[in-house]
């Protein structure tokens, strides 16, 4: 077997084709866009460089047929952030089922981060932020990825523990049936805040992209930044995040709500476009631009998701988070039946808070993911990501 660093346009192809040829069997894998793939590794999309470095590497076997292929990479805003010791990335894992082969790509990617200074990388991790490519698939296999979220087959669970590997911290999607009821705590939630006149509700319009970018920022970096190694987000990646949903955007999806005029919580859902993207197979060239304008306009897809639900810390246990699920649901529900499934994903197994509040509105873990850590030092204590 041989170790072969990504650089010229053909061992970026193999890196590209390596999972159609795992998959090629698997009824339930969707193929990634490649310029998706792509997109992980170029500077002038991935704002991650920046502040970062990667690097990739294909494995080839004595046939000269690829078989493994792994990213690794260094974050300089979230490596040290509450982290014991510095710590890398590895993403974008793809292997045959052989320990061998997959302590290679391990073995590198170790190498290469403790030249850089890690004392200990996850995986399979995003070189960005968590809302892609993030985790091990560990159950649901019998479900359709979503859109940019990984998955694998069983077999990986046992490379990757069997290399070292603990589980760091889990996150769940989750899966209801769109006009099924709440359950009761939910609606005494809505009933009490909406007493309440301060708080309004409204949905996303494409006409003020931008201003919805600033509130959805204004929320995310008062819930997330600064802890759990999130990166504060800046003004112009809000505005970029929005340009970027702007053509799958569905407004009447998309919540925000107000205190006083002022932002404190948004619930994130678009339409799941991989059931589009299904038919593509992999390329947005022109015919696959015309594929998917075609099943847009024929509403093939059924699913809509959960991207994020954030509340900003001072509005948090008030009922707010019901209030805004009710605001969502009286459209989705009764005005706009457009989306019989849910899926909302990613919520960490370390938020009691947001799985309390995602059961009490009906929904079943469908799939998990694993985020997995290793420490290079063998005698230091390993500790899983703390419960918020």
């Amino acid at each position: 077997m041989k170790l072969i660093e990504v650089t010229g346009q053909r061992h970026k192809d193999d890196f590209i084709q390596l999972p159609v040829s795992l998959y090629k069997k698997e009824p339930h894998w969707i193929r990634p866009l490649d310029k998706d793939i792509e997109a992980f590794f170029d500077p002038g999309i991935n704002k991650a460089f920046n502040h970062g470095i990667c690097t990739r590497w294909i494995l080839k076997d004595e046939s000269d047929n690829t078989i493994g292929r792994v990213a690794a990479f260094v974050n300089e805003k979230t490596s040290e952030k509450d982290n014991d010791q510095p710590t890398g990335g590895i993403g974008l894992f793809e292997c045959i089922d052989n320990q061998d082969a997959a302590n290679m790509l391990f073995d590198r990617c170790k190498e290469w981060l403790q030249e850089r200074g890690m004392e200990a990388m996850d995986g399979p991790i995003n070189f960005g932020e968590r809302d892609r490519w993030w985790g091990l698939l560990a159950d649901g296999f019998d479900i359709e990825p979503n859109y940019q979220c990984n998955y694998n087959f069983p077999y990986y669970l046992q490379l990757f523990e069997n290399y070292g590997f603990q589980i760091y911290f889990k996150g769940f999607t989750f899966i209801r049936n769109t006009f099924d009821p709440f359950h009761p705590r939910i609606m005494e939630k809505s009933e009490i805040l909406n007493k309440d006149k301060n708080y309004h509700f409204e949905h996303l319009r494409k006409k003020n992209l931008r201003k919805y970018g600033e509130d959805f920022r204004t929320v995310y970096n008062k819930a997330w930044a600064n802890r759990d190694g999130v990166a504060e987000m800046s003004e112009d990646q809000a505005a970029s995040i929005m340009e970027k949903m702007k053509p799958i955007i569905d407004e009447k999806i998309i919540w925000f709500a107000y205190y006083k005029g002022e932002p404190v919580a948004f619930y994130i859902n678009l339409p799941e476009v991989n059931q589009i993207f299904k038919y593509v197979n992999g390329k947005l060239d022109l015919i696959g631009k015309l594929k998917f304008l075609y099943h847009k306009l024929r509403k093939t897809n059924k699913k809509m998701m959960g991207l994020v639900f954030g509340v900003s810390p001072e509005h948090q246990g008030k009922g707010l988070d019901g209030a805004l699920v009710m605001a969502t649901a009286q459209m989705v529900q009764k005005d706009y039946r457009r989306y019989p499934i849910l899926e909302m994903n990613w919520v960490q197994d370390t938020n009691r808070k947001m799985i309390l509040v995602v059961k009490q509105i009906g929904a079943e873990i469908g799939k998990t993911h694993n985020t997995y850590r290793i420490l290079f030092d063998k005698n230091k204590v390993f500790e899983r990501l703390p419960l918020k």
